[in-house]
């Protein structure tokens, strides 16, 4: 009888970290896609616990059990509950790592836009400096700059008419970033939408 408990208590101690891992990694991949978004910029830590406990709860709730039938396979002694929560864990630090490595990966991509961004922000206010009226020049350090998709962004210096700016679209897939001047003189404030209903 003795043995018999004993081992209910091994399989019951080793059947119980599914949820337990459930919580931790959500956390820990919440944390990683703040830190080290997989695509994009940082979304929020939010939106990243979101997301994390989503995709966590698809490894469960589909990943563990089938998982856990290939794990009876091999060990046939293993109660399938039990194989279905150890299969579980397994996959939650498989994500993880997936996890990991993704935002790894994609980190390099990030830093070479907001360097190529910051390039190009400082090229265009240079631009400004020696081509743009004196109006617009002793006002560069007021300059805006507004991203359109990856790879564009405008850079905006405001003259003495508040509807009329200096602007230039700089295209950072290029190196050293290229600028054309904007011929709309629209401040980047009128791109962005209105709270105006």
């Amino acid at each position: 009888m003795e043995r018999v408990w004993a081992s209910r208590l091994r399989w019951r101690a080793t059947g119980a970290t599914q949820w337990p891992a459930f919580v931790l990694f959500t956390v820990i991949d919440g944390v990683l896609l703040q830190e080290r978004p997989i695509a994009g910029d940082a979304p929020g830590l939010f939106p990243a616990l979101l997301f994390a406990g989503f995709f966590n709860l698809i490894l469960v709730a589909v990943g563990a059990p089938l998982a856990g039938r290939l794990l009876r396979r091999r060990r046939g002694d293993m109660p399938a509950i039990i194989a279905s929560d150890v299969a579980g864990t397994a996959l939650l630090v498989a994500g993880a790592l997936l996890v990991a490595g993704l935002g790894t990966a994609h980190h390099q991509t990030i830093a070479r836009q907001h360097a190529a961004f910051a390039d190009g922000v400082r090229r265009a206010r240079a631009y400004v400096k020696q081509n743009a009226p004196p109006e617009y020049r002793r006002r560069v350090g007021e300059a805006t700059s507004l991203v359109f998709g990856n790879d564009l962004l405008r850079t905006c210096v405001p003259g003495d008419d508040p509807d009329r700016w200096w602007c230039v679209f700089v295209f950072t897939d290029q190196d050293p970033p290229g600028l054309r001047e904007d011929t709309n003189r629209a401040p980047n404030s009128s791109y962005l939408p209105s709270d105006r209903g």
